[in-house]
């Protein structure tokens, strides 16, 4: 079994690749390790490689994580990247640098109401249901641009782009983060501040390259990194 240092490199070596394919700048992707379900020792082992953003779905985990001794003064730069209900939102501000899975105008209100209550600045995406599949979360794209004035106009928190989970068909995933970036450059000159609107999060272990064609800059990558759960 090859070790989570060799796999990360290969990962950085095909993050490379793929911009060099796309006319892009490697340094405009970044690389979350999913570290779901993985024990603090393996996150450990990713940070040794400088690997240092890495991405949660299920808060309680991530709380045990974000307190464990092996980690908790390591310079990690922690994303909630899993579905995410509004009663959960005051566990984790101020412990996330990204919330990755708002998916509806009620949960960013709640959001916006706990970063004022802690005097924070809160940073997320809005996550979107590209594929139109029933069982995935994520605002269909018309709502989006429906909800945008509402969005932006929210206290404390920043909307910083859009992320989705794509199809499992390749062909179909690549036009699903096509109409991701599309809808990103929408909503820009619409918004306050267009200069902070500016991420994809799409892309996964079987097809961050292809999302890297159409403009991610983040992939969310776990299995390739820690092998299967």
């Amino acid at each position: 079994m090859e070790s989570i240092a060799t796999n990360i490199e290969e990962i950085r070596e095909q993050i490379i690749a793929a911009c060099i394919e796309a006319g892009r700048d490697p340094a405009e992707v970044r690389l979350i390790a999913v570290s779901k379900n993985q024990p603090a020792s393996l996150i450990k082992e990713a940070f040794d490689t400088q690997q240092i953003e890495f991405g949660e779905s299920y808060v309680q985990e991530f709380l045990e994580k974000h307190e464990d001794p092996l980690l908790e003064h390591l310079p990690l730069e922690w994303h909630f990247i899993g579905h995410l209900q509004s009663n959960k939102i005051r566990s984790i501000i101020g412990k996330v640098s990204l919330i990755h899975g708002i998916d509806k105008l009620t949960t960013a209100e709640e959001l916006s109401k706990r970063a004022l209550q802690h005097n924070l600045q809160a940073n997320y995406l809005l996550e979107v249901n590209t594929s139109g599949e029933p069982s995935k979360y994520g605002m269909k794209p018309d709502d989006v641009l429906a909800s945008a004035e509402a969005l932006f106009a929210l206290p404390g928190i920043t909307l910083c782009g859009l992320m989705t989970i794509a199809s499992p068909d390749r062909v179909l995933a690549q036009k699903e983060f096509r109409q991701l970036r599309t809808l990103l450059e929408t909503l820009q000159p619409i918004s306050p501040d267009p200069s902070k609107l500016t991420e994809l999060s799409m892309g996964m272990s079987g097809d961050f390259r292809e999302a890297i064609h159409e403009g991610a800059t983040m992939i969310r990558v776990g299995t390739a990194i820690f092998g299967w759960r």
